[in-house]
């Protein structure tokens, strides 16, 4: 398998390949605490070489990948970035993947960098309002013949949590080419990916957050809710998320009946309102389009955002 670098110089039309069978993963880059990479993406000899090692070492675990298109975007993303609806950042990468030339001349290894003026094409370009985050993933896909796909993927789920650290010789390459100080480098799939983000959300007092999340991301076109007093009422439906706005006189009335301490009352619904924001938040950086939805006095919000 030879790499191929390639540059994408503008957003891509969406390719036919993209309802393909692929595997998609991510190599996961733990940075020291406090640190920032200097650098977006690779260079395009950078990127092709950092691509070569993680076809190596994955088709090192998994020996059936190495007869497969591995792809991979040399550009770093915080992990809400990949998890989102759709997942557009891999659908993305599928349809440069789509355009790289090679096809038919046997399995491919393709990475995508900065061009040539050392830019990060429009597709590579993460959101700098995500950045600061002490985990950066790249992400990576392997295409070709179906059957070989789902055999690798399903490989690839039962054992990449357990025994994907990549090489010493691939942090390397990841940590001179980004300019960065990296902890741990290792490679995971979408699901263990969630995984581990359930787990930090949890420890960061989101868990209740978290099925109206993995709702919108595994099964958008189900209806969840997050209806657990003290917490904001939030219900997912139609592929977004709709908030109960609430007065603070109703608030008092669903959240804090028979209360009369006005002081502590009043710092009650500060912080309702800063756990809504905070909810919010982390929807709109998973993608999860959020409607503030405002409750009549005196409604019932479940009923209102059931309408």
């Amino acid at each position: 398998m030879t790499a191929t670098p390639a540059s994408p110089t503008a957003r891509p039309s969406v390719a036919a390949s993209r309802d393909t069978p692929q595997v998609r993963g991510v190599l996961a880059l733990e940075l020291v605490g406090g640190s920032a990479p200097s650098h977006a993406a690779l260079a395009q000899h950078a990127a092709g070489e950092l691509a070569r090692l993680v076809g190596r070492d994955l088709g090192a675990l998994v020996p059936e990948a190495r007869t497969l298109d591995l792809c991979i975007a040399a550009a770093h993303f915080d992990p809400a970035e990949v998890l989102r609806p759709g997942w557009p950042v891999h659908r993305r990468l599928d349809e440069l993947h789509a355009r790289a030339p090679g096809r038919g001349q046997g399995p491919r290894v393709i990475a995508f960098g900065a061009d040539a003026s050392g830019q990060v094409p429009l597709p590579l370009q993460a959101d700098p309002q995500l950045a600061g985050g002490t985990l950066r993933v790249l992400p990576y896909l392997f295409a070709g013949d179906a059957d070989t796909v789902r055999a690798v993927d399903a490989r690839m789920e039962s054992i990449l949590l357990d025994t994907g650290m990549a090489q010493a010789d691939t942090a390397l390459a990841a940590q001179d080419g980004f300019d960065a100080r990296i902890e741990h480098a290792r490679y995971l799939t979408l699901h263990d990916l969630l995984a581990m983000t359930a787990l930090q959300y949890r420890n960061a007092g989101l868990e209740p957050l978290w099925p109206l999340l993995e709702t919108a991301l595994l099964a958008p076109g189900e209806s969840a809710w997050l209806d657990a007093a003290p917490e904001p009422l939030l219900r997912h439906v139609d592929g977004g998320v709709r908030i109960a706005r609430l007065s603070a006189q109703d608030w008092r009335g669903h959240y804090a009946a028979g209360g009369s301490d006005e002081a502590r009352l009043r710092h009650g619904f500060a912080m309702f309102e800063a756990r809504q924001r905070q909810l919010a938040a982390v929807l709109q950086a998973h993608g999860i389009p959020v409607q503030w939805v405002d409750c009549p006095a005196e409604s019932d919000p479940r009923a209102v955002l059931a309408d």
